[in-house]
C-alpha cells in the first residue's frame, strides 16, 4: 500500500501540492502548520497529524500530513509542541513521548526518536542545528542535534520542565518549569543553564520574550494576568492583573491564565482567560500595561501566536484575529468540516514552492 492509499487522498508530496495551491502570478505564499491533537489527545478538535492552511486565501484548509500511524484501539499521543527551521526545510513535532522530524518539501518524516523521560514542548536555534527539549515535567532538558535527534548534553534543572523559548539572537534559551517560580537561562554554547529570573509569585506557565531579550511575560499558577520580568537584572518587576473578571475552576492546565503573547511590534500583549472563555488585550506603551477590551471565544482558549507579519492573532480556539479591530475574521476547520484547535501552530512562508522563513509556537516580540 503507498502513502497515498494509507493516508487518503488528500495527503501528497508537499512541493506539488503547493505548486498547485499557488497561482502562477503569487511566488510568495504563507501556510500555517497545526499539529494534531493539540488540544490533549482530543481527536474531535482537528483529528490526527499536521494540517495546513493557506493564509493567503483566507486560511483554506490545503492538506494533512501523517505523523505517526494511529493504532486501532490506542489513544493517539498528545502532541505537545511544534516548531520549524526554514533554512534547513525541517519541520519537528513533539509528542509525551517522541520526537519527530518532518521534510517540508516532501512532507515525509525524515527520523522520530523517543527520548528518557518523554518529550515537552520544545524550541529550535535560529540556525537550525539543534532543539532544546524538555523531558515530560521531568528534572531535565535535552540538546539534540537537529539533522538526527542525537542527544548531545544534557541540561538539569529539577524545575519540572514544560515550555521552551530559543532567543531570537540566539544567544540564550529561556527554561520554565511546572515546579519552579524561576525561569532559567541556558547559555547554548556551553549547554549551562546557570542564570535565573525570579522568583515570580507561583510556578511558570507559557511565557514570552521581548524582540531584544531584555523582558519576559510569565503566566503562573493562581493568576489571572501575568507578571514581568527582567531578563538583564534578573529581577521579577511588576503584577498585572485583568481588571473586572472573576475567576474559577477551569477545563484544562488548572490554571487561570494560560496563554500569553506579544504582537510582534510589541505594542500589545494578549493574554487568555480559560474561565470567562476570553482574550484580553493589554496596551503596552506604558510602564504598567493597560487593560484595553476583551473578546468572547468560542471555547476554552489555551495559547496565542501571530502571524509574522502581525496582521492576525492565532489563539488556539482555532480562531484568528485581525490585530488592529480585535475581531475574530476566521475559524479554522479541517477537511471534514470538524472544528481545528490546536495550541502548537507556526507559519512557514515558502517562495517558488521552497521555505524561506517561519515563526514560532510561542507570541513572541520580534523588534530588535
Amino acid at each position: 500500500m503507498n502513502r497515498r492509499e494509507l493516508f487518503g487522498k488528500s495527503i501528497g508530496g508537499g512541493a506539488a501540492l503547493l505548486a498547485r495551491t499557488a497561482t502562477a502570478a503569487a511566488e510568495n505564499r504563507r501556510y500555517l502548520y497545526v499539529a494534531e491533537p493539540g488540544i490533549r489527545n482530543y481527536v474531535e478538535l482537528g483529528g490526527v497529524g499536521v494540517l495546513v492552511f493557506d493564509i493567503d486565501a483566507g486560511y483554506r484548509f490545503v492538506r494533512r500530513i501523517p505523523t505517526w500511524p494511529e493504532v486501532p484501539g490506542v489513544a493517539p499521543e498528545n502532541v505537545k509542541g511544534i516548531c520549524a527551521s526554514a533554512g534547513t526545510g525541517r519541520l519537528f513535532v513533539s509528542t509525551v513521548k517522541r520526537l519527530g522530524c518532518i521534510d517540508l518539501l516532501t512532507d515525509k518524516m525524515l527520523w522520530s526518536r523517543e527520548y528518557p523521560g518523554g518529550c515537552d514542548r520544545m524550541s529550535i536555534a535560529p540556525d537550525g542545528s539543534h532543539l532544546y527539549v524538555p523531558s515530560l515535567e521531568g528534572p531535565h532538558w535535552h540538546a539534540v542535534n537537529a539533522a538526527d535527534g542525537a542527544i548531545i548534553q544534557t541540561i538539569v534543572t529539577n524545575s519540572g520542565a514544560h515550555n521552551t523559548v530559543y532567543g531570537l539572537n540566539g544567544k540564550a534559551v529561556y527554561l520554565a518549569g511546572l515546579k519552579s517560580p524561576y525561569l532559567f537561562v541556558a547559555d547554548p554554547s556551553s549547554h549551562r543553564a546557570d542564570t535565573k529570573v525570579g522568583p515570580f509569585s507561583e510556578a511558570i506557565r507559557p511565557f514570552t520574550v521581548n524582540g531584544r531579550q531584555t523582558r519576559c511575560y510569565v503566566n503562573v499558577n493562581k493568576l489571572l494576568g501575568f507578571e514581568i520580568g527582567d531578563l538583564e537584572s534578573g529581577k521579577m518587576l511588576s503584577r498585572v492583573e485583568i481588571p473586572g473578571f472573576e475567576t474559577g475552576p477551569v477545563k484544562r492546565h488548572g490554571c487561570p491564565s494560560h496563554g500569553i503573547g506579544l504582537t510582534p511590534d510589541e505594542s500589545e500583549i494578549w493574554v487568555v482567560d480559560a474561565f470567562n472563555q476570553r482574550v484580553h488585550f493589554f496596551e503596552n506603551k506604558r510602564d504598567k500595561p493597560r487593560w484595553m477590551s476583551s473578546v468572547a471565544l468560542r471555547e476554552q482558549p489555551g495559547w496565542i501566536t501571530f502571524t509574522l507579519d502581525g496582521k492576525h492573532g492565532l489563539l488556539s480556539t482555532g480562531e484568528v484575529f485581525d490585530v488592529r479591530s480585535h475581531t475574530i475574521i476566521h475559524a479554522l476547520t479541517d477537511e471534514t468540516g470538524r472544528q481545528a484547535h490546536s495550541e502548537k501552530v507556526l507559519e512557514i512562508d515558502f517562495r517558488d514552492g521552497k521555505p524561506t522563513r517561519n515563526g514560532d509556537q510561542f507570541g513572541l516580540g520580534r523588534r530588535r
